[in-house]
């Protein structure tokens, strides 16, 4: 049973209908908020737990084991040195006094103080009991600080019937706080708190009395027809959703789903439909055009084929839900009217009639319009069809037609289906599937985890679209800094890697950004700077091979070696990874760190080949025998792209190069002798180096 003084706590702010694409978010901070802040003034005993809530009308959150009043914390204060609080004949001074007082502790003597060390000098501490707060207190605290910090998207400044102006992101009507069945005595708003709160709208009798904080959720619910927990609410329809799709499937991305959620309280799906003339314009529209305008759910076959039927989530329950249904079908025939409309007279004009115009549109004020962008990545594109041996005119037209859907009449309605309508209005004027699909495929990938794109046509075009767009940017001085990065040069750095990577494309990453390069020659000022972005390449490169489970260690064993090409990064990170496996391993990989040192330190001192003339000693003898041995094996399996063979065949060197630096003096006085072992140990270093630096992986 839980004790009188360590109950449930429930607090609720009960306002106009919030911003759905804020809800979700405002009520997690709201509970978060109060719950964090009571936990940081002790008044939560044991592990802190609580339950968010959040209704298009309510905020709210309820916190299990809230005392009353939180413990006595016991104070250790700093008074004074001992030097100012007594004179030189060992009495107390008179800023003492004042000093006790303005603490609250007039009465005290000398004798009541604590005398310590403090630093160099000593001084006089105060050790008392300070009363916890109580919880009508830290609440109070709490809920102004939270209400404060909420991330409100637009505040609103509206009137009380005080006459006081009041700022928050809606008005608010109620305040709930209950400690148990108690209230607690804190305002909001002006506000004084009650155990009354109102139910749905429509469907509620008006207000609920909630008779104790453990029975908020299950009072509104059955009292007041609201589902308050917003998690639960979206399950809800989720549920409702599938239940009404008779063996369709639903169209229910998270966003929408999460939008409707913050839009109802008592959810309830009903069906609709629409006549079949609209399936003839391209689902993808009347889809976007459904979730965008209206907060409906689509409904496909199991092919994927759009229905003429669509779910609708109302906050109305009703046996006769006809003027619902006739209402929202009414409602939505006008705008897949319009997006008929749009795609009829687009495909009236061919794409490429519309390419010359985009000459009217700008692209940056210093790279030029969209016109000249297009003809720069048409150009790259043919360009690096060459390098893969891709179809070049197919990439020529496929990147011509790229941008083209940008000026039609659909895409400037939902800019979201640039690209997607290039590929209709393609293969409506007859293009080759190539092309008409790089439309859509030199996009990606949009995001991380997005597809790529799936024909050499769109591989190339999106390279090409990328390079550009980094290369320009970044020439004229707009390379991303700190968390600002307004031209997404990050996520095309991310897709550009992630398809070189991926798709295993034979070219240099540094030729590709030359040649990016070279198009901009008739645009000025845009500078060279393949190296800087070869460089934002690398620190993209590391965080998408951690995300794909490689270690930092690996990563840099590899990345050493500042690779150009891309195509057989991950065959050499196995590689590292089967190597540091073996039992010769570490000690090679310390051996390669003290090479590398000692030849950094001797530069140039070692000039031309081994002259086995001048070994001398019986282990450098033995170490060159073994290296002539090993590096044609080494080669060879080079050749194969077998690099996990390569490494393996060094495991062979691991004793004499542990012999070699026990027994032989690198730095020898004859400047000969001296020459050649560093030659021995370059020649050594640049077998251990063929696949990785291997040094990374010393300890």
């Amino acid at each position: 049973m839980t004790h009188p003084h360590q109950a449930t706590l429930l607090v609720e702010l009960l306002t106009e209908e919030l911003p759905p694409k804020a809800l979700a978010r405002l009520g997690d901070a709201f509970a978060e908020g109060i719950a964090q802040r009571l936990a940081a003034r002790d008044l939560i005993d044991g592990e802190l737990s609580f339950e968010r809530y959040a209704t298009p009308r309510r905020l709210a959150v309820t916190i299990k084991n809230v005392r009353a009043v939180a413990p006595e914390k016991h104070v250790r204060e700093k008074v004074l040195p001992v030097s100012v609080a007594l004179d030189k004949d060992g009495q107390p001074t008179a800023p003492l006094a004042k000093k006790l007082a303005a603490l609250g502790f007039p009465d005290f003597s000398v004798n009541d103080l604590e005398r310590a060390q403090d630093g160099k000098a000593e001084s006089f501490f105060l050790r008392y009991a300070a009363p916890g707060a109580t919880l009508a207190e830290g609440l109070q605290s709490a809920l102004d600080e939270t209400l404060a910090k909420l991330p409100i998207p637009k505040v609103m400044t509206y009137q009380r019937p005080d006459g006081t102006n009041v700022q928050f992101v809606r008005p608010v009507h109620r305040l709930t706080a209950l400690h148990n069945d108690e209230i607690v005595p804190v305002t909001a708003f002006g506000i004084d708190a009650d155990d009354t709160t109102l139910g749905h709208r429509f469907l509620s009798e008006g207000f609920v009395q909630i008779q104790h904080a453990d029975a908020y959720s299950e009072t509104l619910l059955h009292k007041g027809h609201v589902v308050a927990n917003f998690a639960d609410r979206k399950e809800t329809i989720r549920t409702h959703l599938l239940a009404h799709a008779n063996g369709d499937q639903v169209v229910m991305p998270e966003a929408l789903l999460d939008e409707v959620t913050s839009l109802v309280e008592w959810p309830v799906v009903y069906a609709c439909s629409f006549e079949d003339e609209f399936l003839q314009v391209p689902q993808e529209c009347l889809i976007l055009t459904m979730q965008t305008n209206q907060k409906y759910f689509a409904l496909t076959d199991a092919n994927g084929k759009l229905r003429s039927r669509f779910l609708i989530v109302s906050n109305i329950e009703t046996t006769t839900p006809g003027d619902i249904v006739e209402g929202n079908e009414r409602v939505v025939r006008p705008r897949l009217a319009d997006a008929k409309f749009f795609f009829e007279q687009d495909k009236k004009k061919p794409l490429a009639d519309r390419v010359p115009l985009l000459a009217n549109v700008v692209y940056h004020n210093k790279l030029g319009s969209a016109l000249q962008r297009v003809e720069r990545v048409e150009a790259l594109a043919g360009a690096i069809a060459g390098l893969i041996g891709a179809d070049a005119a197919l990439a020529k037209r496929g990147a011509r037609l790229a941008k083209a859907d940008l000026i039609t009449d659909m895409v400037g309605e939902f800019p979201e289906l640039q690209g997607t309508m290039g590929t209709y209005y393609a293969r409506h004027d007859g293009e080759p599937e190539e092309v008409a699909l790089a439309c859509t495929e030199h996009y990606q990938p949009r995001f991380s985890g997005d597809a790529l794109p799936t024909t050499a046509t769109g591989t190339v075009v999106a390279l090409a679209d990328k390079l550009e767009t980094l290369v320009g940017i970044w020439g004229i001085g707009l390379q991303p800094t700190g968390e600002k990065d307004p031209f997404a040069l990050r996520r095309h750095a991310l897709g550009v890697l992630r398809i070189l990577v991926e798709k295993q494309l034979p070219v240099d990453l540094i030729e590709l950004l030359h040649t990016a390069h070279a198009q901009f020659g008739a645009v000025p000022n845009v500078a060279d700077s393949t190296q800087a972005i070869y460089e934002f390449f690398v620190d993209r490169l590391r965080g998408l091979l951690r995300e794909r489970g490689y270690a930092a260690g690996e990563i840099d064993a590899v990345l050493a070696l500042n690779p150009t090409r891309l195509d057989d990064i991950v065959a050499r990170l196995d590689a590292v990874r089967e190597f540091a496996t073996l039992a010769e391993a570490e000690s090679l990989a310390a051996a390669n760190k003290r090479i590398s040192n000692i030849l950094k330190k001797s530069e140039g001192a070692a000039t031309g080949g081994v002259q086995p003339a001048l070994l001398v000693e019986t282990a450098e003898k033995a170490l060159h025998a073994q290296l002539e041995q090993v590096a044609p094996r080494v080669q060879t399996q080079l050749a194969a792209r077998d690099y996990t063979g390569a490494l393996t065949a060094l495991a062979a060197l691991r004793e004499p190069v542990d012999t070699f630096f026990n027994d032989v003096m690198v730095n020898a006085e004859d400047p000969a002798l001296r020459a050649n072992r560093l030659a021995l140990l370059g020649a050594l270093h640049q077998q251990m180096n063929c696949v990785a630096d291997i040094s990374r992986l010393a300890a």
